[in-house]
């Protein structure tokens, strides 16, 4: 039970909702054309909000019916600000007039900070189900 509690407060934690923010996290990568920028979490994560990427993605980007799951993602700041750009799928492209390069390493940096989904044989609510 004390796992199931622990990803109750780190929900909370990740929603954004102004009383708590993402702890020290790393920064991500300059992409080209960027010289010497780094990406700001706590920032990222406002926009996250500001500019809707939760209405798809959810507020721990754990992905939904509409968006693909992009917390902890693999992707890189470079092909993530591409990707933003020129999108596939039903993602709406993002330009620079909309989001910024710099906002836009703001969010990759969030969504680097964000914790990577547990496989499904570690939640205990899961595998409670599962036996039953």
């Amino acid at each position: 039970m004390k796992r199931v509690r622990w990803v109750y407060v780190l929900a909370l934690v990740l929603i954004p909702n102004g009383i708590a923010g993402v702890a020290a996290a790393p920064t991500a990568q300059a992409p080209a054309g960027v010289s010497g920028a780094v990406g700001n979490p706590e920032n990222g994560q406002r926009l996250f909000v500001k500019d809707t990427c939760y209405f798809c993605h959810g507020y721990a980007g754990q992905g939904s019916r509409d968006g693909a799951r992009i917390a902890a993602t693999a992707m890189s700041a470079q092909a993530f600000i591409r990707y933003l750009r020129r999108p596939f799928g039903a993602m709406p492209a993002f330009t620079a007039k909309v989001v910024t390069d710099q906002d836009a390493m703001d969010i990759h940096a969030y969504l680097k900070s964000l914790p990577a989904a547990l496989p499904a044989k570690d939640i205990p609510l899961l595998n409670q189900l599962r036996d039953k």
